[in-house]
């Protein structure tokens, strides 16, 4: 892909998390990156979003060095680059303060497999991260957000849970695309919203089966999956 196809892309992401109300102000973030280069486009911090363009995105390698020096990238960056290079499968990443999603992350409340519409995007549960420590927050804030999301997919796919809630802050999710990075973050404020109408209506709610978590989830992310179209 070249850049200024990856920058455009981007910048349509970003504007989608608008379109779709996830985001407010300019509190969210969406990156892309090209594995092939090693290259990742993300949003210029502060910029109002209505002011963007593709020739803002900025773009800068895995270490986090920039390769245009036009624009300061988003203060998030730390915590895409330390997904990157964990995730190996991710192609974008979205973080927005999503009403919903916040909510669950303000009360550090995973949000349990409660229906099948959470099991048709996320195989299981999405965490919630630890609290950073004092040092951590002090030291390297951004880059330790990203560290604790990784902590919190040890030993799973992060493909099949393309989410995480950071603890106190809010979500960030992922795909291998752009396109299923901002399907996955509107998917994972209306799971948030019924968790919490769920939970408000019966405190004691629990997952579904993991027959039926299965049935939904590989019918259309399996191997054999059969939804949609040939």
């Amino acid at each position: 892909m070249n850049l200024d196809t990856l920058k455009a892309n981007v910048l349509n992401a970003n504007l989608a998390t608008v379109r779709h109300g996830l985001v407010k102000a300019t509190f969210g973030n969406a990156s892309g990156i090209d594995r092939e280069s090693g290259l990742i486009a993300i949003k210029p911090s502060g910029v109002p979003y209505e002011d963007m363009t593709a020739d803002h995105m900025v773009v800068c390698d895995l270490d986090g060095r920039s390769q245009t020096n036009l624009y300061r990238p988003s203060s998030d960056l730390e915590t895409h680059l330390a997904l990157y290079r964990a995730f190996d499968g991710v192609g974008a990443i979205i973080h927005t303060h999503s009403t919903f999603a916040t909510i669950m992350a303000q009360a550090r409340h995973p949000i349990i497999s409660l229906g099948t519409t959470h099991a048709d995007y996320f195989h299981g549960t999405i965490p919630v991260t630890r609290n950073l420590t004092p040092e951590e927050i002090k030291s390297r804030y951004v880059a330790a957000t990203g560290d604790v999301i990784v902590e919190a997919f040890e030993g799973r796919d992060p493909l099949e849970v393309p989410a995480a809630l950071v603890a106190g802050h809010g979500p960030f999710v992922w795909g291998d695309t752009l396109e299923s990075a901002v399907l996955n973050a509107m998917i994972l404020e209306e799971v948030a919203k019924m968790a919490w109408h769920t939970f408000t209506i019966s405190p004691s709610a629990s997952p579904i089966s993991q027959d039926l978590q299965d049935r939904h989830y590989l019918r259309k992310h399996g191997e054999n999956a059969t939804y949609g179209q040939n």
